[in-house]
């Protein structure tokens, strides 16, 4: 029998080793997420809502373990950890109390009797979610998607296995039925046919995937074989547009606490920071100072600002894009390199003299590293922050929030943000554009995804003439 091992990433230690499922398992939760998502559908949104209130309940008494769980198996400073888990119950109660009114139906006046808009659930949700926000990213798709009526079906990253498997105990410690949503333990070599095989089931309605954008192509080419609906929550290069007139200390600040979120793994923290010519060395100034005074080391140290990247392979990858940036041209002026003992550290890394031809200038780099790019005056700015394949987030800094709202109008991408740090809210839609993916999560529009939108004409009698076009 295989088995998934998850590893301590601040250590090296060993967590724990997991039997993984067999075709028979994944099978049989698929068996059981059919047959619960029936029942679960069926009694009005009250009745699903009070699981939603019991989820959020049981994420805060448990909070502090599931903490220490998340930052133990993929690395993150157990403040963020902790944070994590209130945003992950803040989503449950959101979609308990504004569910119900997002999938209401809306009457449509037609040359019917009675005409509307119907929001039906479409059975099961296959999720395929990575290891660097492990619970968020689980239960902003979940919340939604089960307060919709649906059943889940969860392929998490192998390295935070016991997240998934948490996610599964804290919906059935809650009240949802069996079965409703199920973490798949899957070794790695069998993620690519198990995904595939679950897709082309005709019992998925639905397939979600926040992850890398190789894999995401992989997904959405599966569900797009299958005509299944999908969102893809990719990758990003994320603009941070710095105008001549910002406030250079309070920005340089926010860069960082932005950037080094995570230890950079995020999808939307800001990689690239694009500074206006005129004030590019006073902000790079300030921007390496505040690097230089980041904590790093034990994530559950009190005081730890960075902790260690969540797997050995990572960290290769990223030291090897560095260099490449280094060589090509880049200025390396602090960090780039892996810090001595154990656990997968590197050091919070600022390169400048970034350009075009440079992996830094084309690629997302997924770690603690920063780059400073020059602009000559807004219009250069924004021509460097549209300058990617990607377009997930986006933010312009300036003392002028009109300045900035018009240089943002400009700026292609699923969010921008005026002089604040790009972040996601239940409140809000989330999800990108290009190579960042398609669709949203959140808000109204991300239970919206989950669903049949079906349209409903009624009349009292039986018609007596038929349409003459279609």
């Amino acid at each position: 029998m295989s088995t998934v091992t998850t590893v301590n990433p601040a250590t090296g230690e060993r967590l724990a080793e997991y039997p993984a499922f067999s075709e028979g398992d994944v099978g049989s939760a698929l068996d059981r997420a059919a047959d619960a998502q029936v029942g679960w559908a069926a009694p009005p949104f009250t009745e699903r809502a009070a699981v939603l209130r019991r989820t959020a309940e049981v994420l805060r008494a448990d909070a502090e373990n599931l903490a220490v769980l998340v930052t133990r198996e993929m690395g993150k400073p157990l403040a963020e950890a902790r944070a994590e888990v209130e945003k992950c119950a803040t989503a449950c109660d959101h979609y308990a109390e504004h569910g119900e009114a997002f999938l209401a139906d809306e009457p449509v006046a037609t040359s019917a009797d009675r005409s509307w808009i119907g929001y039906e659930p479409v059975g099961v949700v296959l999720a395929v979610m990575p290891w660097n926000f492990p619970l968020w990213q689980v239960l902003r798709f979940a919340a939604p998607a089960l307060m919709a009526g649906n059943a889940a079906l969860l392929k998490h990253s192998p390295n935070t296995t016991g997240c998934a498997l948490a996610v599964e105990r804290v919906l059935a410690g809650a009240g949802a039925p069996e079965g409703l949503f199920t973490a798949l333990v899957v070794a790695e070599p069998e993620v690519p046919a198990v995904t595939r095989r679950l897709i082309e089931d005709p019992r998925i309605g639905a397939v979600t995937i926040t992850g890398s954008e190789r894999a995401g192509r992989a997904v959405g080419s599966a569900a797009g074989n299958a005509i299944k609906k999908s969102v893809l929550e990719l990758g990003g290069s994320d603009p941070f547009v710095v105008l001549a007139d910002a406030d250079l200390p309070r920005v340089a600040h926010m860069a960082v606490r932005g950037r080094f979120l995570n230890a950079g793994q995020s999808c939307i923290s800001p990689k690239r920071l694009v500074v206006d010519a005129s004030v590019v060395e006073e902000f790079t100034r300030l921007l390496v100072v505040e690097v230089e005074t980041l904590t790093v080391g034990d994530p559950e140290s009190p005081g730890t600002d960075v902790g260690p990247m969540a797997r050995e392979d990572l960290l290769e990858g990223v030291h090897r894009q560095v260099e490449a940036s280094v060589a090509a041209g880049a200025r390396l002026l602090t960090g780039g390199r892996r810090l001595d003992g154990s656990g997968n550290f590197y050091a919070p890394t600022v390169l400048t003299d970034v350009a075009p031809g440079q992996v830094a200038y084309a690629e997302e780099i997924f770690g603690p590293v920063a780059t400073v790019i020059a602009a000559d005056g807004d219009d250069d700015a924004v021509r460097i922050a549209n300058d990617t394949r990607f377009g997930l987030g986006a933010s312009v800094w300036t003392t002028d929030r009109e300045r900035g709202i018009a240089v943002a109008r400009r700026i292609g991408s699923g969010a921008v943000f005026v002089n604040a740090v790009v972040a996601s809210d239940v409140r809000m839609p989330f999800g990108g554009t290009r190579a960042s993916g398609y669709g949203r999560e959140l808000a109204a529009a991300g239970i919206r995804e989950f669903v049949n939108v079906r349209t409903w004409w009624v009349l009292d009698e039986p018609a007596v003439t038929a349409p003459t076009s279609e």
